[in-house]
């Protein structure tokens, strides 16, 4: 049925009676309508792919089960997406896969979609050994760049790590060589990802179901005390604005990962925003002023450092003018700091001499 007065359509999901656009999959209606139809190799932010057939629904008058993330819907179709059939399928693709796995936990610490396989392995009960046999996949724990766990003997080969770096960074630094048990996610001459065209943003690690490719950094904290707490805040590095949840554990951030649905980026960042936390919690950084005196830097009151800091403005302003000022934000500067500083320099000194060291 087609509704020519608001362009939408209507097809049958479930016994239900829905809406669709045009160019909609059956994946993605389905996922409208809260039917929780499983997938591992799919990624929104990705092309529709139809790898691991867990997505499969049925389709009244189709001969057998479709991929519902690459089937376009069409008026007055019949869709049916867990039946008794789809759903001994799936444990059965779920047994396959966890077969091949050295394990099917996996710490949450590795990455944005890390649990995916854990979670739908539980939610059909597939973890039973029933396949156990040849298994696919050989680790690079040689590979010593700082960031990116290559944890190989748990990939599913979904594929989405290597259109991830193809599809939405355009770095083609990954892709997939051989096939059946000896496929594997290597690089261009199958070097380290230090020696590639790699540049360490961290995207094929959050959209990895299995922690096959990880977060190194994060998991130094794997057995540090506290559960994980994610807060939403704006990465500082640079001015795109780049929403982050940081993770903590008590008082200690453990890990940086982008925001899915941060407007800006929509779950990309760069290496800084996805890596470079550690001076927060830095031994050297700085916990109280210093001021030099007598050629030497001592520790003050906040009071002190700020008239000390007054005193200094005025004398250059008096000496040489207003033009003789100028300020410069850090980009590791809370917002809130910059915005005061930016303040400062407009309605304090009249000027509009200020920048940001992130902005280059």
């Amino acid at each position: 049925m087609i509704d020519k007065t608001k362009n939408t359509y209507e097809l049958t999901l479930d016994g239900e009676v829905v809406a669709f656009s045009h160019g909609e999959s059956l994946f993605e209606i389905s996922e409208r309508h809260k039917k929780e139809v499983p997938t591992l190799c799919y990624d929104k932010r990705l092309d529709a792919f139809g790898g691991c057939r867990m997505c499969m629904v049925e389709v009244e008058g189709f001969r057998n089960p479709v991929a519902s993330c690459t089937t376009k819907a069409s008026p007055g179709m019949v869709v049916h997406t867990h039946t008794a059939k789809l759903e001994k399928d799936r444990k059965t693709l779920l047994e396959l896969v966890v077969s091949e796995n050295r394990q099917v936990e996996t710490p949450e610490l590795s990455g944005f979609a890390s649990q995916e396989l854990t979670q739908l392995a539980n939610r059909y009960d597939a973890i039973t050994g029933r396949f156990a046999g040849a298994k696919s996949g050989t680790s690079r724990t040689e590979d010593l760049n700082p960031f990116i766990l290559r944890d190989y003997d748990q990939c599913i080969s979904c594929y989405r790590c290597v259109r991830v770096c193809a599809e939405r960074e355009g770095d083609y630094a990954i892709n997939v060589m051989n096939r059946g048990f000896a496929t594997q996610i290597t690089t261009e001459f199958n070097s380290d990802l230090r020696e590639s065209e790699c540049t360490f943003c961290g995207q094929c690690v959050q959209t990895c179901p299995t922690g096959a490719l990880a977060d190194k950094k994060a998991l130094r904290d794997r057995k540090t005390v506290g559960d994980i707490k994610k807060t939403r805040t704006i990465c500082t590095y640079c001015g795109v604005g780049c929403s982050v949840d940081i993770m903590s554990k008590e008082d200690k951030i453990v890990g940086i990962q982008p925001a899915m649905d941060g407007p800006a980026n929509l779950g990309a960042l760069c290496v800084k925003g996805q890596f470079a936390y550690d001076f927060v919690q830095h031994d050297d950084r700085l916990t109280t002023p210093l001021v030099r005196k007598n050629g030497k830097l001592e520790p003050v009151s906040w009071t002190e450092a700020i008239d000390v800091a007054a005193k200094g403005f005025e004398k250059v302003s008096r000496d040489h003018g207003n033009e003789a000022i100028y300020a410069i934000a850090s980009g590791r500067a809370p917002h809130e700091a910059s915005y005061a500083l930016q303040k400062l320099m407009r309605a304090g000194w009249g000027l509009n001499q200020i920048d940001n060291c992130s902005r280059a």
